[in-house]
């Protein structure tokens, strides 16, 4: 009984493990004041199945799409999401238009391995 313990114990640790690598936290100090896209000062990326792309907000966890494949995911109610617009600031270089996604887009996909 005690080895069986020991073994899901260790399984699960590296279940943990293989979970955690999954996720990773960037924040504005990371990738740049010039660079940074949201209006929160720290974000979680995600990979998910599909090689769906995700922001997360930390403080509240609700997951934003960062590609096509996750805004699919969100409006078939596979999973649940809120537009990337909602946390997305203006690039105060180009009035008019949105910062660029693209540096959080390939840390994402990095994740996907």
């Amino acid at each position: 009984m005690r080895k069986l313990t020991i073994g899901l114990m260790l399984l699960g640790t590296a279940f943990v493990a293989q979970a955690s690598s999954e996720i990773q936290t960037v924040s504005r100090f990371q990738v740049g004041k010039d660079k940074w896209a949201f209006n929160r000062e720290e974000v979680m990326l995600v990979c998910r199945p599909g090689n769906a792309l995700y922001v997360i907000n930390p403080s509240t966890l609700v997951q934003y799409p960062l590609n096509q494949v996750a805004e699919q995911q969100v409006a078939e109610g596979k999973v649940s999401g809120q537009p990337i617009s909602t946390i997305r600031i203006d690039d105060p270089q180009h009035p008019g238009k949105k910062m660029s996604l693209q540096p959080f887009i390939e840390r994402a996909s990095h994740l996907c391995g």
